[in-house]
């Protein structure tokens, strides 16, 4: 059963409250009816199965009959740098690598990505980045929605080397240690941050000033794949190597 996601605020008392389009979805999509069952998860990373005592247009009630709490994170989380894509292309990505478990992501515009975001749109396609890592959660039932942030320049981001425990950057024609053997963090609440490339690849000046702000360059053997397959298989062998995955 898939956990839709509300505010912690909107569990009070004992009873939970579904509005907007949350409710048209469970309302009119799977067309629930008063005494029917959900699962509930908030941004407490509390989950709450709630059984429907009121429902119409404006809103849904739910009594509720269990809560858990999400269990404590053991190994490290992982942050998907992420070079534009075309559009299907990074939606997908962003979408199955939610479902991988990946903690959040960072969009990233290389000197080679094929297209290049609009100042008009990005606000527009951030949110639409942010409401399929939404969806993705609730059906791979996850206790928290990873964030997507908006597009930034890859050299402003790679100087400004992100605050992880280890930063990684995919070079696909370039040396680097094998992803399967290279040290990683094992101890709770650590971070991993690991930035893949457009489908050009990353230029050279940007791979020099990401290694020269302490990303250490890996590999993921002699296959060149896609960007959008080398992003998925990177976050999997980092998954099952802390032990989320297998």
């Amino acid at each position: 059963m898939p956990v839709f996601f509300i505010t912690s605020d909107q569990v009070q008392r004992g009873t939970a409250t579904i509005t907007g389009p949350l409710l048209q979805h469970v309302r009119i999509s799977l067309r629930t009816r008063i005494g029917d069952s959900l699962w509930v998860g908030d941004d407490r990373r509390r989950r709450h199965l709630i059984q429907v005592t009121q429902l119409d247009r404006h809103q849904l009630v739910g009594l509720v009959l269990e809560q858990h709490d999400g269990p404590i994170r053991r190994s490290p989380a992982v942050t998907i740098g992420q070079a534009l894509l075309k559009s299907d292309r990074m939606d997908w990505v962003i979408q199955k690598a939610t479902e991988l478990g990946a903690a959040s992501f960072v969009t990233l515009i290389g000197r080679h990505v094929v297209i290049r975001p609009k100042a008009t749109r990005v606000a527009t396609q951030q949110q639409r980045w942010q409401r399929i890592a939404l969806e993705a959660a609730q059906q791979a039932e996850r206790w928290e929605i990873p964030t997507v942030a908006a597009p930034s320049e890859a050299t402003a981001f790679f100087a400004q080397r992100p605050h992880a425990d280890v930063n990684l950057i995919l070079s696909e024609r370039g040396p680097g240690q094998s992803l399967a053997s290279i040290p990683l963090p094992h101890t709770p609440g650590s971070t991993i941050v690991i930035v893949t490339g457009p489908e050009g690849g990353w230029a050279r000046e940007e791979l020099e000033i990401a290694l020269e702000h302490g990303f250490t360059p890996v590999t993921l053997g002699k296959l060149i794949l896609r960007a959008e397959t080398a992003a998925l298989a990177a976050l999997s062998i980092l998954q099952s190597r802390v032990g989320e995955l297998g």
